[in-house]
């Protein structure tokens, strides 16, 4: 089963819902949040960055920092800038971008399901992260951005998402990124048909959010151990549920500071050894799976896995991400930790190919490595054996927006 709970979501009034919303703070160029910061006194981003104009600030993810977030959270409140509906609903989100429609519930997610592998993942958590992100939660007291939770496709949520949409939504605003956005305030009746529909799913699988959902799950088991857990909002975390067909998973590219002293002959008669080499005329990107583009002291290459380094059997081996690092990254570029290592930086597939080939060009790195996307079974198949993709496997759309429904915990 996938249990969905419908929330009392704290929400911007309507004319402000355009400069409250916003990308993640973390996606910003440090001079486009600057500016963001400085020109529009709505944005989240104010909630999250609360001394942006003060010359000393607090310590970063310190509980004084926290505080200050709490406090210019209530600001918000006080301001009528954002209200909290009167009672419970569900939410429908659509993101359409490039003509492409992402449409989903925005829910509360279980924290026990979570816990029991219902909600299932195929990341790693670093236990630094995760105790850091549920500090904030204890003390900020809301959620505002969501864990992207995905589930098979079924015939009767896609029905009911398609008839409860075909009315006008309560917010539709298009932000500079070219990205329209909606959301629908679902009423009971509508509230109760999706979450008799979801009921009847087996497990949904978590597609981006692994900190977000396992913070969540932290707080619940801090505040039970500590003798403080008295809200029912504890015990669910803020979600958005999509149909995996309507997901978009794009590649984490690949781009290496050094060829660990090695001349570009050796590092290429290495790479013979368990791949096919071919150079390409223009840059390109793989067209099947267990191929790479590679980008190597501005010129351009294709790799072909050699069937014997290719363990169908196994879920993780056979990823070729992980390929990369057992044949590539680790044994012949040195690099150890994909996690911890300076000289390995990642570069989703939703940026050109030119910016790889450029930092190359330009001699801030020597190698970049192009992958053809993962796949949500693959995916899957990862989580279902309970074991975890290679770090910086997917890059998965939509990117959703923080402070558009935010969830408060202590209710």
């Amino acid at each position: 089963m996938t249990k969905i709970f419908p929330f009392r979501a704290l929400r911007p009034v309507r004319d402000k819902v355009h400069l409250v919303a916003t990308r993640p703070y973390y996606s910003y160029k440090k001079n486009v949040l600057s500016a963001k910061l400085e020109d529009n006194p709505y944005t989240f981003l104010r909630i999250i960055n609360p001394e942006f104009d003060r010359s000393r600030k607090t310590k970063p993810n310190s509980p004084e920092r926290f505080s200050l977030v709490r406090d210019k959270y209530a600001e918000f409140i006080e301001e009528g800038i954002l209200f909290q509906d009167e009672k419970s609903h569900l939410y429908i989100y659509r993101q359409t971008k490039n003509g492409h429609a992402f449409t989903g519930v925005v829910a509360g997610a279980s924290v026990e399901e979570y816990e029991s592998d219902l909600i299932k993942k195929h990341e790693a958590t670093l236990t630094s992260r995760e105790a850091m992100f549920t500090n904030y939660l204890d003390i900020v007291g809301y959620n505002a951005e969501p864990v992207l939770l995905s589930y098979p496709h079924d015939e009767e949520i896609e029905g009911l998402l398609n008839n409860f949409t075909s009315d006008r939504a309560e917010y539709e605003f298009t932000t500079t990124d070219r990205i329209k956005h909606e959301l629908w305030v679902l009423n009971q009746d509508q509230s109760t048909s999706l979450t008799e529909a979801f009921d009847k799913l087996d497990a949904c699988y978590i597609a981006d959010g692994h900190h977000r959902s396992a913070s969540s799950a932290g707080l619940k088991k801090k505040r039970i151990e500590e003798g403080r857990s008295e809200f029912p909002n504890e015990d669910h975390f803020l979600a958005f549920f999509i149909d995996e067909s309507k997901l978009k998973i794009l590649e984490f590219n690949r781009i290496v500071k050094h060829l660990n002293g090695l001349s570009t002959d050796d590092f290429l008669k290495q790479l013979e050894l368990h791949f096919i080499i071919s150079e390409l005329d223009e840059q390109t990107k793989p067209k099947e799976e267990h191929t790479y583009s590679m980008c190597l002291l501005g010129k351009w290459f294709m790799l072909k896995c050699r069937p014997e380094i290719i363990d169908e059997t196994h879920p993780v081996k056979c990823l070729d991400a992980e390929i990369l690092t057992q044949y590539v990254l680790t044994p012949i570029l040195g690099i150890n930790d994909l996690k911890t290592d300076e000289n390995i930086e990642f570069m989703s597939g939703a940026e050109p190919l030119g910016v790889l080939e450029e930092k190359i060009q330009k001699g801030k790195s020597s190698v970049g490595f192009v992958l053809y996307p993962a796949t949500m079974d693959q995916v899957k198949r990862v989580a279902d054996h309970q074991m975890i993709m290679p770090p910086k496997s997917t890059w998965v759309e939509p990117k959703l927006r923080s402070g558009l429904t935010i969830y408060h915990i202590n209710e």
